[in-house]
Formats: structure tokens, C-alpha cells, sequence
């Protein structure tokens, strides 16, 4: 088949890469000329603006969206709309917000394009070992795009498949990255409380090994826990600075609307954005009342 890429990050990129080894035609639009020419080198048929992308598609065309969430994926569909016709299909890869997706798969069907929504897992891991992708769109449509999917997955039978009508693929993603919220806070206790240990002198990456095999929870997170405490035991030299880019906020303030207890989901959320008050009043309050009722010691900055 062939197909559209626009943005060409780490995930794009190598989305792009690796439909084109798998013997796919892939035409590729970045702002970025050095982009281009890069992607060139691999394959991928370099296009400077979103007009020569669509130019260089047969009809009915097919265009996967790797931009940011938010407005810069309203503002590439507002610059596509006019150039698709009746048919073209519109993949949005990225981590929007279900809602936003079910708005505009309902603006762009005024004009019978479809869109897909494609909740996609597999990091700068994807080209070599593939990814996992939840879709949301009409059945018939995805059932058309089964090549694509097939090529980008771990296997062709394995690691993607239709979730639902428009928006499915994208809230299902939003809850993969709040469960994943969840066990990195878990693994990262962990992991301290063994550091701590000092009595026992513990080899954090030895034990991160031992776990890997056999282990009931092994997984692919700590597959690269063992890995990041190879190359750093100490994680010198690194902030304890946590971001998230909001699909956490969004699965907790789902769980509420939907009466469902997600306390683990939400405290690791909540970590996460403690993590970043270098200089936290609260604390220094709590600090202050101990003080106050029991004249308990503050420690000075």
C-alpha cells in the first residue's frame, strides 16, 4: 500500500521506516528540510509541504497523522481538509484526547473522510521489535488498512485490532498510559526502598536482572529498568523531575466521571506532579504546624 506520514519525531520517523521496509510506499512531510533529507536516505519519499504529500497519493489516499496533541493536530487537519476528497482517510496516531477525536472524525465526515484514531505503543523500541496499536473508525475502513497495521505491529496477528466506533482507539490508549502511570510508580518504589537497604549493599541492576526471568512481574518496563540502571546504578546526574504529557489526568478524571475507584492510577499521577515543586509549600507548611502544636524541630534551608 501506500501512505502519508506527517511528522517525522522518533515515532513517526521510524513508524515510516519501518512501512517502508515492509515493503510499503511512504511519502513523508516534516518542517524540517535536514528532516527530509534524511528520510530520504531511508526510503521514504521526502514532501516540503502538505499539498505535494497529497500530490504524490493515489486517490483514494490514505494519511497518518504523528504530530503533537492538541492544536497542532487541529491545525494539519484545517490544512489537509481542502486538498482530500470523498473517501480519503485520516489517521491520527498521536495521544489526543478521545473527545477531540470523536469531534473531528464527526467534522471531517461532513465531508465523507474518514478518520481513524490510532492509539499507538511502542516508543523508539517500534521499528525494531514493533508496535502495539488500538483503533477506533468505521469496521470497513480499518478492514482496508489490515496491511499497514500488520506491518507496524509486533506480527501480523498480534498487538492491534479495532476497539470501537471513532474516539475507542485513542481512550483505549489513554488507559494503557494511566495503567502504565501506575506500574512505573510501583517499580520505582521499589527500587528505592532496596537502594535504602544499606545494610545489605544491594546490586540493583543484579536484581532488575533476576526479575526479568521468571519473575511474576517481569514485564517490558522492567525490561528497561534493568537496562537504564546498567548504564547509570546511581541515575546520577538525573533531576527527580517527572513529567506527563496528560493522558494520566485524563484516565483520572475519567475514573471520577465514571464512579470508578483508580487509586493507584491517581497517586502516581499525584507523585508525578509533586516531583516537580522544588520548593514546596505545602511541605514547609506541614513542617511549620508540627512545630506550632508540638514544638517539634524544622529543619533550616
Amino acid at each position: 500500500m501506500e501512505l502519508g506520514m506527517i511528522g517525522l519525531g522518533r515515532m513517526g520517523g521510524n513508524m515510516a521506516q519501518r512501512l517502508v521496509l515492509g515493503g510499503h510506499r511512504v511519502v513523508g512531510h516534516a518542517r524540517n528540510p535536514e528532516t527530509l533529507r534524511e528520510i530520504e536516505k531511508k526510503g521514504i519519499v521526502p514532501a516540503t509541504t502538505p499539498e505535494a504529500l497529497v500530490n504524490e497519493l493515489k486517490s483514494p489516499r490514505t494519511i497518518w497523522l504523528m504530530v503533537p496533541a492538541g492544536a497542532p493536530v487541529d491545525e494539519t487537519i484545517t490544512a489537509l481538509w481542502p486538498l482530500l476528497i470523498p473517501g480519503d482517510i485520516v489517521i491520527e496516531g498521536g495521544n489526543s484526547n478521545y473527545k477531540d477525536t470523536q469531534r473531528r472524525a464527526q467534522m471531517l465526515a461532513t465531508s465523507k473522510i474518514h478518520l481513524v484514531d490510532a492509539g499507538t505503543s511502542g516508543g523508539i523500541w517500534g521499528l525494531q521489535n514493533g508496535y502495539s496499536i488500538m483503533l477506533g473508525g468505521d469496521e470497513q475502513v480499518i478492514e482496508g488498512l489490515r496491511p499497514i497495521f500488520e506491518t507496524l505491529a509486533p506480527a501480523p496477528d498480534k498487538g492491534w485490532g479495532r476497539v470501537g466506533p471513532s474516539g475507542a482507539g485513542h481512550f483505549t490508549k489513554m488507559i494503557h498510559n494511566g495503567i502504565e502511570y501506575g506500574m512505573m510508580q510501583a517499580y520505582g518504589e521499589g527500587f528505592a526502598i532496596l537502594r535504602h537497604k544499606q545494610e545489605f549493599d544491594l546490586d540493583l541492576h543484579q536484581i532488575a536482572e533476576i526479575w526479568r526471568d521468571g519473575s511474576v512481574v517481569q514485564s517490558w518496563l522492567l525490561d528497561l529498568t534493568a537496562a537504564a540502571l546498567a548504564e547509570n546504578p546511581g541515575l546520577e546526574g538525573i533531576a527527580p523531575y517527572v513529567a506527563d504529557s496528560g493522558e494520566g489526568r485524563w484516565t483520572v478524571a475519567e475514573a471520577i466521571d465514571l464512579d470508578v475507584a483508580a487509586p493507584v492510577i491517581t497517586l502516581a499521577l499525584l507523585q508525578r506532579l509533586q516531583s516537580r515543586d522544588a520548593d514546596s509549600f505545602s511541605n514547609k507548611l506541614l513542617s511549620a504546624l508540627r512545630n506550632q502544636f508540638g514544638g517539634h524541630a524544622m529543619k533550616k534551608e
